[in-house]
C-alpha cells in the first residue's frame, strides 16, 4: 500500500482508533505501578515500563505478521477480535478493576508493568497487524503512535468514554470489521472467496461489526441486570454502618 492508496489511509486511521480503544489501560498500569516509588524515580519507572512494554509489543507483533500467513490463524485471529470487541462491551465489574501491585522500588515497579503488558498487549498487537495487512511500515507507526497514547493519553481517552460511551461502541464494531476483514483473507478463504463471492470482501466486516455489536450489548445488557442487586445491597450495607 502506497501512500496514495485510500486502503492505506483506512489503516492508518484504524490503526489510531486501535491505539486510542485499546492503549489506556497500559497507562493505567504504569501509573499504579510506579505510584509507590520516591519522586526522583517515578519518571525513570515510567520510562524503562514504557520501553520494556513497547520492547515486548515489537517482538510480539513481528511474531504476529509473519504467523498470520499460516493457514487458519487469520480465522482464529479473527474470532479472538471478536471476544475482544464483545469484551469491551461488558460492564465494569463492582470495586477497582485494576488490581496492579505497586512496588517500592524501580525494578520491581518495571517487572510489575512488562508482566501486566504481556498479558494485555495481545489484543492491540492482534488488532494492529489485522489492520496493517503485512505493512511492517504501518505496524511501526502502530507501534510509534501508541507511545503517547500509553504515557500520556490514558486519562483523556477514560473521560471521552465515560461522557461518550458511544466511543466504546464505534471501538468495538472497529475490531469487528477488522474481524471480519481478517476471515475472508486467510490463506485458506482468500481465493475461494475471490473467485466464488468476491461480495465477502465487504460483507464479511459490516456482518463481523454487527454481530460485535448486538451481542456485546446485549451481553453488557444481562450483566448489568444481575449486577444491579449486588451494587444495591453494598449501598444499603453502607448505609446501615
Amino acid at each position: 500500500m502506497g501512500f496514495d492508496s485510500p486502503q492505506f489511509w483506512i489503516a492508518v486511521v484504524q490503526i489510531i482508533a486501535i491505539d486510542i480503544v485499546l492503549g489506556g489501560d497500559n497507562a493505567v498500569v504504569i501509573a499504579l505501578a510506579c505510584r509507590r516509588l520516591p519522586e526522583k524515580q517515578r519518571n525513570l519507572g515510567i520510562f524503562w515500563g514504557v520501553f520494556g512494554a513497547i520492547a515486548l509489543r515489537v517482538i510480539l507483533i513481528f511474531f504476529a505478521l509473519s504467523l498470520l500467513a499460516v493457514p487458519y490463524l487469520k480465522i482464529v485471529g479473527a474470532c479472538l477480535l471478536v471476544w475482544i470487541g464483545i469484551k469491551l462491551l461488558q460492564p465494569e465489574p463492582v470495586g477497582d478493576g485494576h488490581e496492579v501491585a505497586a512496588s517500592t522500588t524501580l525494578v520491581g515497579a518495571i517487572k510489575t508493568i512488562i508482566i501486566a503488558d504481556a498479558v494485555m498487549s495481545l489484543d492491540n498487537v492482534i488488532a494492529i497487524a489485522g489492520a496493517a495487512k503485512d505493512s511492517m511500515g504501518l505496524v511501526i507507526f502502530g507501534l510509534a503512535f501508541s507511545v503517547p497514547i500509553i504515557v500520556w493519553g490514558s486519562k483523556l481517552v477514560m473521560k471521552l468514554m465515560d461522557r461518550y460511551p458511544i466511543t466504546i461502541v464505534i471501538g468495538a464494531g472497529l475490531l469487528g470489521w477488522i474481524a471480519g476483514d481478517m476471515a475472508v483473507t486467510d490463506e485458506v478463504t482468500r481465493e475461494w472467496v475471490i473467485q466464488n463471492a468476491i461480495y465477502l470482501q465487504w460483507l464479511m466486516p459490516v456482518l463481523a461489526a454487527f454481530m460485535v455489536v448486538m451481542i456485546g450489548k446485549r451481553l453488557a445488557s444481562r450483566a448489568q441486570a444481575r449486577m444491579t442487586p449486588v451494587v444495591d445491597l453494598v449501598d444499603d450495607e453502607k448505609q446501615t454502618r
